[in-house]
């Protein structure tokens, strides 16, 4: 299976995206491990694990999901993050 990679742009200081991503994924009683430059979470929906991790460069969040259920499309993961996150 490939990765889904997507990219979240932001304006000023990424502590409040980073807010909203940690809220998103434990809202779904997921984790989130990370700090304002790096980090990985980990949910579980439908019983199926969606893994992932992130890279702030910039002013740009890079996404990466590398675990997920194969019905569940990247473009489906991207816009549920981008919702909670923008």
């Amino acid at each position: 299976m490939s990765n889904c990679n997507f990219n979240i742009p932001f304006s000023g200081d990424p502590s409040p995206l980073i807010a909203k991503a940690k809220a998103a994924v434990e809202s779904q009683n997921g984790s989130f491990d990370g700090d304002n430059t790096q980090g990985n979470f980990e949910v579980t929906v439908m019983a199926n694990t969606i893994q992932g991790s992130y890279n702030v460069a910039g002013q740009i969040m890079n996404i990466t999901i590398f675990n997920k259920p194969f019905f569940v499309p990247c473009s489906t993961i991207e816009g549920f993050l981008k919702s909670k996150m923008t």
